[in-house]
């Protein structure tokens, strides 16, 4: 039997900033007991860096370390989740900037698209509005 630590594990992931999903992924399926782990007394530091809103700067957190069995079944099980904590996010957008637009995370041609878009609709209402307005004033001069 093989065993590895958690801290070990943690820095085989292709994407260090999702190290706290992988932790929390990795103690619900010991939990539900799909492989056999085991507290250990040390803690260890998780890879991913956290920051604060409203402040700058970054800041690390720490989790307990845990001993587990590497089986086959605990591979395929880290292939998986590995897998899909290094696809896109489900929740929030990205942002789009320009090393976002660079690095391909956020598609240009939907962004251009998307703001012509509403170009148009903000040039149409103010056209819409305009021809209201000098319909209405037309009528309200001719009252005396």
């Amino acid at each position: 039997m093989a065993y590895r630590k958690l801290s070990e594990q943690v820095h085989k992931l292709s994407n260090a900033q999702r190290s706290d999903s992988f932790v929390k992924a990795f103690r619900d399926a010991v939990r539900d007991g799909q492989f056999e782990a085991a507290y250990m007394p040390e803690r260890f530091t998780l890879p991913k860096q956290f920051s604060r809103r409203g402040s700058e700067g970054t800041y690390q957190r720490d989790a307990k370390e845990m001993l587990f069995d590497a089986t086959p079944a605990f591979e395929k099980w880290f292939e998986q989740t590995n897998r899909e904590l290094a696809a896109a996010r489900k929740g929030g957008s990205i942002k789009p900037t320009l090393e976002a637009v660079e690095a391909g995370l956020v598609d240009f041609k939907a962004m251009a698209a998307e703001t012509r878009k509403k170009m148009q609709a903000s040039y149409t209402k103010g056209q819409a509005l305009g021809k209201s307005r000098a319909k209405g004033a037309g009528t309200k001069g001719k009252r005396k």
